[in-house]
């Protein structure tokens, strides 16, 4: 495959089976330990695990040294994906899956047009048009179509 736009595609169509298949796997985990929050923990705690052994295997380590030299906001994204992993496990057994993944999809569509729209993080602004407020609203119409 040599397309880098459908390998990425592909990559991310895996990626959102995988965020799809975690949420009620760690729930479970929660209703087992009787925490969902040890739940989180140990989810991450492995997940961390993961990519600290891939790290070691790819010969990346070195890049771990290197963390004090980046601004202490940069390190705000393990924030977001603790709570990612805790609202989850939490949120799936009161939404289900479906609504509990539209409704994060729904979130994200609508950070990213706010994002591309102020050009955030060094990107290319993009303006917030008619097609992707609809595309934002067509999300949350799902999220009400899921739950009736």
């Amino acid at each position: 495959m040599q397309n880098p736009v459908l390998m990425a595609s592909v990559l991310m169509v895996a990626v959102g089976f995988g965020v799809t298949i975690q949420s009620p796997i760690n729930a479970a985990l929660g209703r087992v330990i009787a925490s969902p929050l040890a739940a989180a923990t140990i989810s991450f705690g492995v997940g961390f695990t993961a990519l600290l052994l891939l790290t070691l295997f790819t010969g990346q380590a070195p890049a771990l040294a290197r963390v004090g030299a980046a601004p202490l906001w940069l390190l705000v994204g393990g924030f977001f994906g603790a709570l990612f992993v805790f609202g989850s496990l939490w949120t799936v057994p009161i939404l289900g899956v479906l609504t509990m993944t539209l409704i994060i999809v729904f979130g994200q569509v609508v950070a990213a047009g706010l994002l591309d729209a102020i050009g955030a993080f060094g990107l290319e602004p993009r303006p917030i048009t008619l097609p992707r407020i609809l595309a934002a609203l067509c999300l949350l119409a799902g999220v009400v179509l899921s739950r009736y």
